[in-house]
């Protein structure tokens, strides 16, 4: 095996936790979480890829509080979802898998039919063109008090993720939600000391990120997920994500994972290959919406063809500006990609579709230098996460069948 390989399927720490290799399944929101609560659906996609050799899995979107989901289907970290939560957590020990949880917040970004507040709040004023149809059209600006609060909340939440079982959280500060609607210039036109430059904007996510290494101590394992880009003009660009990564190295980040793009803005960033507009348009159902949809769509899913390791120069400026650990994601299906990480110095990789296609990729991988993943990125599987069943690749849809 080549020393590369060998590295990624070797094991590894990660702060305080020991895991078996650098394969981290990325959190990509499931859709098997009706009504909030976990499905045996969802524990047993999370199992089988656990199964297949992955080192730790992420359960995505784990919202710090009810008004943080984008929608009623989203977990949220509250008591009524502890027993849930370690039966799950325990179901994936049982694989040899380490668990890892999403913490996140969508800020001004919600369609969600229970939201309890007045409306959603993010960074600045700014319309709610997710929530148009459901009678949240519009978002408001945080006060300081507001800040404050909403910082405590992401504090409340990793500590009750942590007392449920969590091997690591994942703070994410990335892809147009609530902590990243600060950091992008984009989303934030505010004046005060949580507005303007860089070093301001970095202000609010560097709090949350205080108050959660609070919640669970030193030795506890904190990764987070940035956008090195948010891929449109005025937004976060790669020469600032360099910095990003360097304000989070210093206020205490264990891992920095190198993503990209934004789900409001532009999402094709981030998955390449085929659009997601003709599954979406096909999955949605409120006729206002699609005709939306449709008159957006080509402005907003753009053509990103896919390449193997699409971000790897981008993220190679983070691996040499920063000293903590540093994950990869984006477009690794192969063993030469997966030697080709390794040897440019970064820690560990998140796979996402690939897993999908093939949830014992890294068993096979580890064993096989020549392996190739057999996911032909045509994206189907990312628009079914508001489908009755979730995200499923249509190509090998039993891959995750309950037994």
């Amino acid at each position: 095996m080549p020393d590369p390989l060998q590295k990624c399927f070797s094991e590894a720490r990660l702060n305080g936790l020991t895991l078996r290799n650098r394969l981290i399944k990325a959190a990509t929101f499931e859709g098997k979480s009706k009504g909030g609560r976990i499905s045996p659906e969802l524990t047993r996609l999370h199992q089988r890829i656990g199964e297949g050799g992955v080192g730790m899995t992420t359960l995505a979107y784990c919202a710090a509080e009810a008004d943080g989901r984008i929608h009623e289907h989203m977990l949220y970290m509250h008591e009524g979802i502890r027993e849930d939560l370690e039966r799950f957590i325990a179901t994936m020990h049982a694989t040899g898998a380490k668990v890892s949880g999403q913490l996140g917040h969508c800020g001004n970004f919600s369609k969600n039919r229970e939201f309890r507040g007045k409306r959603p709040m993010g960074a600045s004023r700014a319309i709610n063109t997710l929530g148009l149809t459901y009678g949240l059209p519009f978002a408001g600006a945080l006060t300081k008090p507001q800040i404050r609060e909403r910082v405590a909340v992401f504090g409340r939440a990793a500590d009750f993720m942590k007392s449920v079982g969590f091997d690591a959280i994942e703070i994410h500060f990335g892809h147009g939600y609530a902590i990243s609607q600060f950091i992008s210039p984009r989303t934030n036109q505010r004046k005060d000391e949580y507005g303007g430059p860089l070093g301001n904007r970095m202000r609010f996510a560097l709090e949350v990120l205080d108050a959660v290494r609070r919640a669970v101590g030193d030795d506890f394992p904190l990764l987070g997920k940035i956008s090195m880009s948010d891929g449109v003009r005025g937004g976060t660009s790669y020469d600032d994500a360099v910095e990003i990564a360097a304000f989070l190295e210093k206020g205490g980040i264990d891992v920095i994972i190198c993503s990209g793009g934004t789900s409001s803005m532009n999402p094709m960033l981030l998955f390449r290959g085929d659009s997601l507009l003709p599954g979406l348009l096909k999955q949605e159902k409120n006729p206002i919406m699609k005709i939306g949809m449709k008159l957006v769509g080509p402005k907003l899913f753009r053509d990103y063809p896919y390449e193997e390791n699409y971000f790897l120069e981008q993220a190679k400026r983070i691996r040499e500006r920063v000293q903590c650990g540093v994950c990869y994601i984006g477009g690794v299906c192969t063993s030469e990609s997966i030697a080709t990480v390794m040897s440019e110095g970064f820690d560990f990789i998140q796979l996402g579709r690939g897993l999908l296609y093939d949830p014992d990729m890294p068993d096979r991988a580890a064993i096989d230098s020549g392996y190739k993943n057999g996911c032909s990125h045509c994206n189907e599987c990312a628009t079914l996460i508001d489908s009755d069943d979730g995200i499923l690749c249509v190509e090998q849809p039993v891959n995750f069948t309950l037994t």
